[in-house]
């Protein structure tokens, strides 16, 4: 535990800690733009120099380890006037556009010039002609606004796993982008927005689709309906000064209801719906593979390990790097995909209205879902299933520019049958709970008895740890599933790909075997999409975690199965589930895609 001085502030810290990091703990803010907690310490950026007595220059604290008896200044004139050099410069060849800028209420580099009292810019030079990309349905990039952080290159190499992003160049000629200067659209990016996640100014943004809803909305020939993820509740009250883990479900029904949608709905009526399809997939699966012909094989059985499919980025990671294992995925649509599907055509019915004439818009903690939404293949109700995504971030510009106090909103409750769920559909936005609510409602299929961990949760498969696993002995079935008597049920979860590649690299090389597995693409899950309020820290995205749970655990149902609203719609509308009518708009495919 080494003991130090910040600004004459005696501290003591656990060794390894940086000097960051100390003046943190002694109460003192040092201004950064390059780092990220727990991810990127490399001092790229020079905002967060500080003097330490006795070293020749000035250090990035960042990336400095305290060490016994250290004595740090991060206040003097020369550290001042270096920040503000160094930012200074930035800005003079930075494209700032601030005024229209998406990112100008929420501009790290914007805040720091402000911090340190920067009313003009001392170095008028040269801008870099760096181009920008607008080829992916999910991001746009602007690099004339980009600071050479490399922020969106570790979480895109080290987080994802996924290797779009790199520096590229020297010097002042130097950019951040795919190699050769492809556009995303061109490489193996799967738009899962992390990199605009913590990309500190707005060269990395997810794309607008604010301008399509508003238009939707003033369109009297369209009925615009809106669903929200469960992820949404639990983090939009942040962009509305709410601490982190604030549940505001009741308000962000009333302020959609305000913007002017016709009916408000909730993407956990399809979670549940999804759970019903995916679950009897998987017996389906299990079925087959005990059933086997003489050669101990079934040829024409689906494969275990059966991986989830409701999140796109996992789903085009798949595509791109392990094409040869995507009969492994669940057939299943994405719940949003589902909701859209059911919307146009179930909904369209009830209410007496054409597939056309619905407008389907999307409220998602991620990036991706804008470009799933765009799949050709995302059509099952005839015409595409979703019209428009909006990102959290999205919604909470769309409730300002409407003028609505979101603080002073009264609770209100979805609509019906479309805004009906469980609880078990609210931890689909934690990284784990897809599993849990699968098992929640497959166990109970399979033994006739409840799920027998304490208050529902599979304590095993919670947390942020990269990877997580539980077994489970089926000791007891009803007839109907006596085959799976005996059997001890593998279950594991990942979540950020590089987590998920580890997992799969074990499968194929048989280190490990499962029989389901869950694949958040980011973070934490849904809770950390590329889509939520910016920055998302392990503590954000435990308080985000936590308030799902209490959401959940605050439900009179907290099983899919249990939904009457799911269970009227299969008499209704689609039979049973992994029927003809639910094949043909709730599952769909996949393809190989190129590595570039």
């Amino acid at each position: 535990m080494p003991r130090l001085t910040v600004d004459n502030i005696p501290v003591e810290v656990a060794d390894g800690t940086s000097v960051l990091e100390a003046a943190q703990q002694a109460g003192i803010r040092i201004p950064s733009l390059c780092y990220l907690k727990n991810v990127q310490a490399i001092g790229a950026c020079r905002v967060c120099v500080v003097e330490v007595e006795g070293a020749r220059t000035l250090v990035a604290s960042c990336a400095l380890p305290v060490a016994e008896g250290m004595k740090v200044k991060t206040n003097t004139q020369r550290v001042r006037e270096s920040r503000r050099t160094v930012v200074e410069l930035l800005l003079s060849e930075h494209d700032g556009d601030c005024q229209v800028c998406p990112r100008s209420e929420d501009c790290e580099l914007q805040a720091v010039a402000r911090e340190l009292g920067i009313k003009s810019i001392s170095y008028p030079g040269a801008k870099n002609n760096r181009p920008c990309d607008h080829s992916t349905p999910a991001l746009d990039r602007d690099m004339g606004k980009c600071i050479l952080c490399r922020r969106c290159v570790t979480v895109c190499n080290s987080v994802q796993g996924v290797a779009a992003l790199w520096a590229q160049n020297r010097g002042f000629k130097t950019i951040v982008g795919p190699a050769f200067a492809h556009d995303l659209a061109d490489v193996v990016c799967v738009q899962c927005g992390q990199c605009a996640a913590v990309c500190p100014v707005g060269a990395i943004t997810e794309r607008d689709h604010i301008t399509e809803v508003w238009k939707a909305l003033d369109d009297p020939s369209k009925h615009v309906i809106v669903q929200t993820a469960p992820a949404i509740r639990a983090a939009l009250g942040e962009c509305f000064a709410y601490p982190p883990g604030t549940l505001v479900t009741g308000k962000m029904v009333a302020a959609l209801r305000r913007l002017g949608f016709h009916g408000v709905f909730d993407t956990n009526f399809a979670a549940d719906l999804t759970i019903l399809e995916e679950g009897t997939e998987l017996l389906t699966r299990l079925q087959a593979a005990l059933q086997t012909n003489g050669n101990g094989k079934n040829h024409h059985a689906l494969p275990l390990p059966m991986f989830t499919s409701c999140s796109p980025g996992w789903i085009k990671f798949m595509e791109h790097y392990y094409p040869d294992m995507t009969d492994h995925l669940s057939t299943c649509k994405s719940p949003q995909q589902m909701f859209g599907a059911i919307a146009k055509t179930y909904y369209a019915q009830k209410i007496g209205r054409k597939a056309e004439d619905i407008f389907v818009a999307s409220i998602m903690p991620c990036t991706a879902k804008k470009y799933e939404s765009q799949r050709p293949e995302m059509d099952g109700s005839g015409v595409r299933d979703v019209d428009a995504v909006l990102t959290t971030r999205e919604l909470a510009r769309m409730v300002k520019q409407a003028g609505i106090r979101f603080e002073h909103l009264p609770d209100e409750k979805m609509d019906a049958p479309l805004g009906l769920s469980t609880g078990a559909a609210d931890i689909f936005a934690n990284t784990g709970g897809v599993m849990e609510a699968a098992l929640r409602t497959v166990w109970e299929i399979v033994t006739g008895q409840e799920l027998p961990f304490e208050n529902l949760h599979v304590q095993p498969i919670a947390g942020l740890d990269g990877v997580k696993e539980a077994s489970v002995t089926i000791e007891h079935t009803v007839p109907e599933w006596s085959f799976l008597k005996g059997v001890t049920l593998k279950v594991a979860v990942a979540h950020g790909l590089t987590n998920a590649r580890q997992l799969i690299e074990q499968i194929r090389s048989g280190a490990a075997t499962y029989h389901f597995i869950e694949v958040m693409t980011c973070p934490g899950g849904c809770i950390g999409g590329g889509g939520q309020p910016r920055l998302t820290s392990n503590e954000v995205r435990k308080a985000r975690i936590a308030a799902i749970y209490r959401e959940d655990e605050g439900r009179e149902l907290r099983k899919s199965h249990q939904n009457p609203a799911v269970k009227q719609l299969y008499e209704e509308f689609l039979g049973v589930p992994l029927g003809e009518k639910s094949h043909h708009l709730l599952h769909t495919k996949y393809v190989a895609r190129e590595r570039v």
